[in-house]
């Protein structure tokens, strides 16, 4: 398989959808912030000074993937017809996956890794003023539908 992100002159360009067929498209993604329990337990009882920290989360998932064109150069502005962001409270740790759908020509698979890597951040800069070492990892494409090259599903064990 070859790079489609570059011209003949191997400088970048943006890759030609006009011959693709429109299809319905879906991508899931997740990461994980982690953090003290007593900084998990803040989040839970809304001890943080900022507000509703997975609310404020969520809203800014959404709007990422909204905006994933602004913010990374070489992917398409989309039509997206559904997103959602969801959150799974640890002992010391916070999973946030999302789900991103829409009919086009190009895959959503960019505005669902940037929407949990926003909302990661959004929950690190709500929380920094109870710690500061908190760490995001593990940010990951779970699965795709739809497009030229198929499904795909990641195999976690």
């Amino acid at each position: 398989m070859e790079f489609t992100h570059f011209n003949e002159q191997g400088h970048a360009k943006m890759v030609d959808v006009t011959g693709k067929d429109i299809t319905y498209r879906t991508a899931a993604a997740a990461g994980t912030i982690h953090m003290a329990p007593s900084t998990v337990a803040a989040v839970r009882s809304g001890g943080i000074a900022k507000g509703d920290v997975l609310s404020v989360a969520q809203v800014a998932g959404i709007m990422a993937a909204k905006r994933t064109a602004e913010i990374i150069p070489m992917c398409h502005p989309l039509m997206l017809s559904g997103i959602d962001i969801r959150f799974a409270v640890n002992e010391t740790s916070i999973d946030i996956f999302s789900e991103v759908r829409c009919k086009g020509e190009t895959g959503v698979e960019m505005e669902a890794l940037t929407a949990v890597s926003a909302a990661a951040l959004t929950i690190y800069d709500m929380c920094k003023a109870l710690q500061k070492d908190m760490k995001i990892s593990n940010i990951r494409l779970l699965s795709k539908t739809g497009g030229v090259r198929g499904d795909y599903a990641i195999k976690e064990a």
